[in-house]
């Protein structure tokens, strides 16, 4: 677990740790953002359009995040009846997201492949990108899963037509948290969401590294 390397490297704790909470900030930030944008004044009240990581980090997930290797940020909250297309503007709220931590996957691969950090330690380079790269894709792919409380819930309800919308919605809202503790813990040594994910996240690292 990410908890480990304190002890045994503290210098590749503190940038990985780093990066995930600069991560999970601007993933929450867009959320807060894009609700503002569509008309949505309550994630502005609330100190979340910010890119503070203080406005966004739960200290239970971020807890859990470093010991356990599964975390999550502070929801940002927003009041649907503020906006013009409550489910097109949920989804597009919710996909904000994941887009921003897969935008800065492919930036900074981009910047890599560019050889933009010539000048830097070619490892530390090599490493500190690797980590920013698979680590927001990670969140991206995990977050677009469609099972509440993640994002890709929401933006699949919009897919949907709407008495099967409204069913999913029920279904998610009684038994989303209890079939996604289903996913995340371990059996045989793998979850099945990590089983389901991770070739996924290889894929995209790779093809945006290479």
């Amino acid at each position: 677990m990410l908890f480990s390397l304190a002890f045994s490297s503290p210098i590749l704790f503190a940038i990985i740790a780093g990066i995930l909470v600069l991560s999970l900030s601007i993933h929450e930030f867009f959320h807060a953002l894009v609700a503002d944008r569509l008309g949505d004044p309550t994630p502005r009240s609330q100190g979340r359009v910010t890119l503070n990581p203080k406005a966004h980090l739960d200290p239970l997930g971020t807890l859990a995040l470093f010991l356990v290797g599964f975390g999550w940020g502070k929801p940002v909250v927003f009041d649907p009846y503020n906006l013009k297309n409550p489910i097109k503007d949920t989804a597009l709220i919710a996909f904000a997201g994941p887009a921003s931590n897969l935008a800065i996957a492919f930036g900074f691969g981009l910047l890599y492949k560019l050889n933009v950090f010539g000048l830097l330690d070619p490892l530390l380079v090599k490493f500190v990108v690797y980590q920013v790269v698979a680590l927001n894709v990670m969140l991206a792919v995990f977050n677009l899963v469609p099972v509440f409380p993640l994002d890709g819930e929401k933006i699949l309800r919009a897919f949907l037509p709407k008495e099967l919308a409204y069913e999913y919605a029920q279904v998610m809202r009684r038994y989303g948290m209890f079939i996604l503790l289903a996913l995340i813990i371990p059996v045989g040594g793998a979850s099945a969401i990590s089983k389901l994910i991770s070739p996924i996240i290889q894929a995209l690292t790779t093809l945006l590294l290479n």
